[in-house]
């Protein structure tokens, strides 16, 4: 059987029932079947509503405990079908397209679950990238309006990492961050955090870039002044243009800088599987980081994410 389903059809064949739901989780934790979080026994009994009874010790363990589903009390079907809905749209979705899709009363649920989802759009373990990367900073948005320039008011500061094409005919992965300033203190952790040392890295003559070399990497200065005027890091500035254009078309700009590293986690997600041909493929992948996530509070998704955290 595939691993995963290929068209709507399929999809709503498979998990026509909460049970199919629970086996299939079940089987992307267990592979190689159930194992006792507590005794790592092997065998046991398969009771009702996804639980296991560990016939050593007699835990019993969901399989929803400890994955992203942790403490729900909306159906795996409706999880499964709000994944399904969220990699299926190519331009992105919003919690209140989402209540609407699911039927959901409260859109404080979308919000939530969306968010939820945004987190887990992040691989544990992920690559950096390597190779030619250009990296240079943007702001983002802004409560009020504020002054030009990287000391910018009122706005978002994000780092923007554009892996180049081995044929170097085009964009590869990307990487966003969002630091505190753009001093170096600040750049060059998220540099370290996105790029694999020994690549050779891009940027302007921004002094914050300046102990790139002394980290390991190869570092081209494109201009010796931080103002370009004509666009030498070509790269970097498209994948800047379209954040922003997604970021006012699918959200219509409404987005607050204590969450914004959680929409950098959906664009980045998007961005970097914008050629798979299988939407199937993606709503797997989903589904296998939110298994290996763990439970993510609802208190957590409030106070968004510090800044010194990892966001693509």
């Amino acid at each position: 059987m595939q691993a995963y389903p290929q068209t709507i059809i399929e999809f709503r064949e498979r998990f026509a029932t909460e049970r199919a739901c629970e086996e299939y989780v079940a089987a992307l934790r267990w592979p190689q079947g159930f194992v006792c979080p507590e005794c790592q026994e092997k065998r046991a009994w398969e009771m009702q509503r996804g639980l296991h009874w560990c016939r050593h010790c007699g835990y019993q363990a969901s399989v929803t405990a400890g994955t992203l589903f942790h403490d729900t009390h909306k159906p795996l079907r409706l999880w499964f079908e709000a994944m399904w809905y969220v990699t299926n749209q190519k331009s992105g979705v919003s919690a209140l397209g989402l209540q609407r899709v699911l039927g959901l009363g409260s859109y404080h649920t979308a919000w939530n679950w969306l968010h939820k989802l945004r987190r887990a759009m992040v691989r544990p373990g992920r690559d950096r990238l390597n190779g030619v990367v250009e990296v240079d900073e943007i702001f983002i948005g802004g409560e009020r309006s504020g002054k030009r320039g990287r000391g910018a008011e009122g706005k978002a500061l994000v780092v923007i990492a554009a892996q180049e094409q081995e044929d170097h005919k085009g964009i590869g992965r990307i990487r966003m961050r969002r630091v505190a300033d753009a001093a170096g203190e600040s750049l060059e952790p998220a540099v370290w955090e996105m790029v694999e040392p020994g690549s050779t890295v891009r940027t302007d003559g921004w002094r914050g870039y300046n102990g790139l070399a002394e980290l390991g990497y190869q570092h081209n200065v494109v201009h010796k002044t931080a103002d370009l005027g004509e666009n030498l890091l070509p790269l970097v500035n498209l994948v800047a243009s379209l954040l922003k254009r997604w970021l006012l078309g699918t959200h219509q700009g409404a987005v607050r800088h204590s969450h914004l590293e959680y929409y950098l986690d959906e664009y980045t997600f998007r961005f970097n599987r914008r050629t798979s041909r299988s939407r199937g493929l993606l709503f797997y992948r989903l589904l296998s980081q939110a298994i290996d996530l763990g439970p993510v509070l609802e208190n957590e998704l409030k106070g968004g994410r510090n800044t010194q955290e990892s966001t693509a």
